[in-house]
């Protein structure tokens, strides 16, 4: 059974190759996890079930690319492979191993290869060769920033490889809350 819950907030970002930021508001994503008791440096594992792990589609409602909503039609999907990683419970340092598929798709009109990302989310810094960043660690109301870069393959299509230049980094920055599982009919505050 669960016992803590990761819920997306507002105030994300997403950045591919030399793209200005996306604004992304994750708000309404998450999912139920697994926290086991800490070692003997006070580090707990942490993992959440990738079927029951919901994210938000970067699209017209979620998602702002140089002040503008992103064109009607034009989305993103992400479908978590993968979320587990450590917390210290201490010092609120997290560390989550990411692996999902990206689905870029234009209506009905075009469906790209998906793109793989294979990440750390941190509340740490991380440095790639175009893209840095530093997370925030869990604070006393559960909120933390995860940042994480990721080298992304080409898909196998040239449009969209062309069109962001792919291969290439991205940077993802999330902001969360994490807590305990709330009991049944109750929300986390």
């Amino acid at each position: 059974m669960p016992d803590c819950v990761l819920n997306t907030l507002a105030g994300c970002g997403l950045v591919i190759a030399a793209y200005p930021r996306f604004r992304y508001d994750a708000r309404g994503g998450g999912g139920p996890g697994w926290l086991t008791d800490g070692d003997s440096t006070g580090s707990q594992r942490l993992r959440f079930d990738p079927a029951a792990l919901n994210i938000p589609p970067l699209n017209w409602r979620t998602t702002r690319f140089l002040g503008l909503p992103l064109p009607p039609g034009l989305q993103i999907t992400i479908h978590p492979e993968r979320l587990e990683g450590s917390l210290d419970g201490a010092t609120g340092a997290m560390a989550l191993r990411f692996n999902a598929r990206f689905r870029f798709a234009i209506g009905s009109l075009y469906r790209a290869p998906d793109l793989i990302v294979d990440t750390t989310l941190s509340t740490g810094s991380v440095q790639g060769r175009r893209h840095q960043a530093t997370g925030q660690p869990l604070d006393g109301d559960g909120l933390a920033q995860l940042v994480g870069v990721a080298t992304i393959a080409p898909s196998g299509d040239p449009f969209l490889d062309r069109f962001l230049g792919l291969p290439d980094e991205a940077l993802a920055l999330l902001r969360c809350r994490f807590g305990p599982l709330a009991p049944a009919g109750r929300d986390l505050p």
